[in-house]
């Protein structure tokens, strides 16, 4: 397994499982198997009753720059948003523990999606969220079609997926996409000060309550699944060619 993705249980944080982006070089772009290695994680907090949170990290300065795309481009030719990618969203999306998360700078795509699977989400006022689906000729993905319009309005989340405009950490905020800002140096002291409260919660009480303010998620998983469709329709057309090949001459 990779280790760009460190998947860590803090001594200091019981019953809180850490998936830590650790590819600061690439601004922790995402490869196939670092998505496989989140997955594994998920599933295994799932399963394991000592897991009771799992918190998602970045970097200094960058939580992720979304899909590496090279290793995305070598699965897309063919018509396919990739067997990883969709297990890894469909994960996310079944989740039946809390997930926060802790953003500090670049959040681009699924840096940006993910977090609409978050129950709480701490961010740096330097953060900047963005989606390029359309910029590319894709569209939107980790059923954020659906939940953004619902978390923002309209307008908000067709500015955000459709318009492909920058949301940064104060619109973030009002938009109900994060939860708190804090000092840069800060973000992964309070995501991780969150998770520990929450882990020292009663477990079913919590679930219960995570369930009923959310609702049921069959919807979401089969929007990712709609979305993935389209997506794959997508990929197989010229103008997506046309923008693949700009984005690589940059």
């Amino acid at each position: 397994m990779t280790n760009h993705v460190l998947v860590e249980r803090p001594e200091a944080c019981p019953g809180v499982q850490v998936i830590r982006f650790n590819r600061p070089e690439k601004k922790n772009a995402i490869t196939r198997d670092m998505y496989a290695k989140m997955t594994t994680a998920l599933t295994v907090a799932q399963a394991d009753p000592a897991i009771r949170v799992t918190a998602f990290l970045g970097t200094e300065g960058c939580f992720s720059a979304g899909n590496d795309m090279s290793d995305f481009l070598a699965v897309a030719m063919g018509g396919s948003m990739g067997r990883e990618v969709l297990d890894f969203l469909r994960a996310l999306a079944s989740a039946s523990k809390p997930i926060v998360s802790g953003v500090d700078g670049l959040a681009i795509g699924i840096g940006t999606t993910i977090h609409l699977h978050c129950d709480l989400t701490v961010a740096s006022a330097r953060s900047v969220f963005k989606t390029p689906f359309v910029d590319l000729a894709l569209v939107p993905e980790a059923a954020s079609s659906l939940i953004a319009p619902r978390l923002m309005g309209h307008q908000r989340a067709f500015a955000l997926l459709a318009a492909g405009e920058p949301l940064e950490a104060p619109d973030a905020l009002s938009a109900g996409l994060i939860w708190k800002i804090v000092d840069e140096g800060k973000v992964e002291e309070e995501t991780l000060s969150l998770a520990t409260r929450l882990a020292g919660k009663p477990p079913e009480a919590l679930r219960i309550a995570r369930d009923l303010i959310r609702g049921d998620h069959r919807d979401i998983l089969a929007r990712i699944e709609e979305e993935a469709e389209h997506f794959a329709a997508r990929l197989k057309s010229a103008e997506a060619r046309a923008a693949f090949e700009a984005f690589m001459r940059r």
